[in-house]
């Protein structure tokens, strides 16, 4: 049975740092593109950061760029995402994600979703 598993959410102050991680079971993630997305309340979800299988390509929302980074450990079967330089605006409900191998950073493009963590940067 695949499941994802996310971990490392909390409350953090504005500029402060989180790494959320993913455990995969059921399936090898490196054969699938994973990512990261988030959903504020009263918003759509959105993609943060995905990683692809094919090359490790990865893909960085424009508000994200430069504070976030996105990685997988094939060994440990896990993603992770670091986020550092958090704003008030980074505040969600972060989901892990697994999609087939090309998938683009779409929530709809994404069969296989994790609980979600959450994530509060507030002063």
């Amino acid at each position: 049975q695949l499941q994802l598993v996310e971990s490392g959410g909390g409350s953090v102050q504005p500029g402060g740092s989180l790494r959320l991680s993913c455990a995969a079971s059921g399936l090898t993630l490196e054969f699938y593109a994973m990512g990261w997305f988030r959903q504020a309340p009263g918003k759509e979800r959105e993609g943060v950061a995905c990683i692809m299988s094919s090359d490790g390509f990865t893909y960085l929302a424009d508000d994200v760029k430069g504070r976030f980074t996105v990685s997988r450990d094939n060994v440990k079967n896990t993603i992770y995402l670091q986020m550092n330089s958090l704003k008030p605006e980074d505040t969600a409900v972060y989901y892990c994600a697994a999609a087939g191998t090309l998938a683009p950073c779409k929530s709809h493009e994404y069969p296989w979703w994790g609980q979600g963590t959450q994530v509060t940067v507030s002063s």
